[in-house]
């Protein structure tokens, strides 16, 4: 078809990739908002739920954790959790981004977006 100009057809193939590519990548990024992940602290005294673009969606806490003076406790196992439940987050954003890469044919270590 585009015999006689060259690689002109490989550069047509590549700008379509190209374009599936960022219409696969914006699928993604909009799943990322409906998946979730929770992270925990105090054995599971403390739960938090993320999506996986890390936005916190809900915190579930054990009411046996509030004993009296305990407030700082209380505090540092909520942080835990929700640091846990970003960082959980983060590494299956990352997972789904490496899912896609690698059924485009792109290398699996290529940081998307750019």
């Amino acid at each position: 078809m585009l015999k006689g100009l060259g690689g002109l057809g490989d550069m047509a193939k590549m700008m379509k990739s190209a374009q599936e590519l960022q219409t696969r990548m914006a699928q993604v990024q909009e799943e990322l908002h409906t998946i979730m992940v929770t992270g925990e602290s105090g054995a599971g005294l403390v739960k938090a739920t993320a999506s996986a673009k890390g936005e916190l969606k809900g915190l579930d806490i054990d009411p046996s954790i509030f004993n009296g003076d305990d407030k700082e406790v209380v505090e540092d196992l909520i942080l835990a959790a929700i640091k846990d439940a970003q960082a959980k987050a983060a590494e299956r954003a990352q997972a789904e981004m490496t899912k896609l890469t690698e059924s485009m044919g792109l290398p699996k270590d290529i940081k998307l977006p750019f």
